[in-house]
């Protein structure tokens, strides 16, 4: 079964969040960060991985997004820095092999 991934991606300043799912978190990332998609990340610089979140299921993972969507900016903040309290992009040094 093939696993499935809720991710927050910020730009540099950590002004801009977007969340989305994906099954492949370091196809997309890439995709992310060489902006092969010219949406709503590449529109706001977010290149960087700050969280992320595995599941059995992308049904699972497209309930969990929803339910981070809804939610306020100060939760997605604090869900973060729990984890992550600097920000850092996790995905540094990932060695993107996405064939």
């Amino acid at each position: 079964m093939k696993k499935s991934f809720v991710y927050f991606m910020a730009n540099k300043n950590n002004t801009v969040i977007y969340i989305g799912v994906t099954s492949n978190l370091i196809k997309r990332v890439y995709q992310h960060k060489t902006g092969a998609h010219k949406g709503f990340t590449y529109k706001y610089n977010c290149d960087k991985l700050v969280y992320f979140e595995e599941f059995a299921t992308i049904e699972d993972a497209i309930a969990r997004e929803k339910q981070l969507k809804s939610g306020n900016r100060k939760r997605k903040e604090e869900l973060i820095s729990k984890v992550n309290p600097n920000w850092e992009d996790i995905s540094e040094g990932w060695v993107f092999d996405i064939t």
